[in-house]
């Protein structure tokens, strides 16, 4: 690996970025942070029902990784190399989606309080996939709070996290398509990727799997 002691990996629903993280933070021999999905109450009804609790989501989401990042990037706490499946600013991708005008406005100054606290990561991984084989991951994988998930929220999500990778710039950014590849299964997949990872990271980087050549 090159010198990088923080990757944040990120992605849509169903991307496969916790399955990476446990990967690389095994390789690394890292501390490995994983976000508390089945940790927010609000979660099952949201998707049942997105109007009515995307608010209560997202705000518990939004504390929630807040306590996270700051309890475990504390000076005392943090450890040299460090890996995560999610990064802080993805709050504000699902909230740009799932609120309404005034509660997104609301939100934003909350927001902008808490992320100058935050440490931004050495590498961010973007795992890229196409709404229908992200769908096609959510439900094999049968988590119960997911089964209301459909394709048309999929396919906005997913617009909203393309948009906004395509203008990031605050951290060196490794973009990896995965629809046709297994880096959990296949380990041709995953030794390419990981041969990236060795490489120089500044700016923007599109990286073509071998799966896909």
């Amino acid at each position: 690996m090159a010198e990088i002691d923080y990757i944040a990996i990120e992605g849509a629903i169903g991307a496969g970025k916790t399955s990476l993280a446990n990967i690389l933070a095994e390789k690394m021999e890292a501390r490995l942070i994983l976000e508390e999905t089945e940790e927010n109450p609000f979660l099952s009804d949201f998707y049942k029902d997105k109007e009515r609790y995307a608010f209560q989501t997202q705000i518990f989401f939004l504390l929630s990784r807040y306590r996270q990042q700051r309890e475990l990037f504390a000076p005392d706490l943090f450890q040299k190399k460090v890996v995560s499946d999610y990064l802080f600013d993805k709050d504000r991708i699902f909230a740009s989606v799932t609120l309404n005008p005034n509660e997104f406005y609301l939100y934003e100054r909350l927001v902008s309080i808490l992320e100058k606290d935050i440490p931004k990561p050495d590498l961010v991984i973007y795992l890229q996939a196409n709404a229908e084989v992200l769908l096609s991951r959510i439900k094999e994988r049968e988590r119960p709070y997911e089964k209301n998930i459909n394709l048309e929220y999929i396919q906005t999500l997913n617009e909203a996290y393309n948009y906004y990778f395509f203008h990031y710039t605050k951290t060196p950014l490794l973009v990896v398509n995965t629809d046709r590849i297994d880096f959990v299964h296949n380990k041709a997949d995953l030794d390419d990727l990981l041969e990236q990872l060795k490489k120089p990271h500044v700016g923007t980087k599109y990286y073509v799997p071998m799966g896909e050549k």
